[in-house]
């Protein structure tokens, strides 16, 4: 499978402290892999994750994106390919429905629409009934909200998923849910690939083919779970 992402010798520092917070890092993610990344609390999970996405300037190194650096002009491109879900959601005020067709009235969007078929598709692998399309999204539970939230990025059909911690203020029947969205989402399409930090090594074993350890900013080798 062709390489989609790339990182070479990534790293990022927090200037203010001067302390490193990710070591050189080289990683490679192919289309159809499934990589998750655990690791104690301040590892530097988030802080890899959040890069990849490009929501922090990497300190220094280098991003590719199948095969070529990523230019300023190309970010908004980059990241309505490359998706990155937080663990603690954002929703508008309004309906389920207002919050997932919010996307769609974003210049980077304009020419989309939203399909209101493969939504309710999308809800019924997450247990949900179309008439949840109808609730207030101040209404919702932890669950239910993070569910919008990861539809709300599945309808725009992204290549690459960054999952940082998604399921970890869930609880397990809700965190179900959205595990089995993302298999969804996945088996779809072979050519589709998530990394996903999590604190859960169960989980982890479970939602990956390639589980890597970070500890003090290093991202250890790829071991098989």
């Amino acid at each position: 499978m062709s390489a989609l992402i790339q990182t070479r010798a990534l790293t990022r520092v927090d200037e203010r402290r001067q302390v490193a917070l990710l070591q050189p890092t080289d990683f490679t993610l192919h289309a159809g892999d499934r990589v998750s990344i655990t690791g104690s609390s301040g590892s530097g999970k988030s802080v890899f994750l959040r890069a990849l996405a490009l929501l922090d300037t990497p300190t220094s190194g280098q991003i590719l994106w199948n095969g070529q650096p990523i230019a300023n002009a190309q970010i908004p491109h980059y990241r309505s390919h490359i998706s990155y879900l937080s663990q603690r959601p954002a929703l508008l005020e309004g309906t389920v429905e207002d919050n997932l067709r919010f996307p769609f009235s974003l210049k980077t969007l304009r020419k989309r629409h939203f399909d209101r078929a493969s939504v309710i598709t999308l809800l019924e692998h997450a247990g949900k009934a179309p008439d949840f399309l109808a609730k207030h999204a101040l209404d919702l539970s932890g669950g239910e909200s993070q569910v919008v939230s990861l539809i709300r990025t599945l309808q725009l059909d992204p290549e690459v998923l960054l999952l940082d911690e998604p399921t970890a203020a869930l609880d397990p029947a809700s965190s179900r849910d959205v595990e089995a969205l993302i298999d969804a989402w996945f088996a779809a399409d072979n050519a589709r690939a998530y990394v996903w930090v999590s604190h859960d090594l169960d989980q982890a074993r479970r939602m990956s083919d390639i589980h890597l350890q970070m500890s003090a900013g290093v991202l250890d080798g790829a071991a098989q779970p």
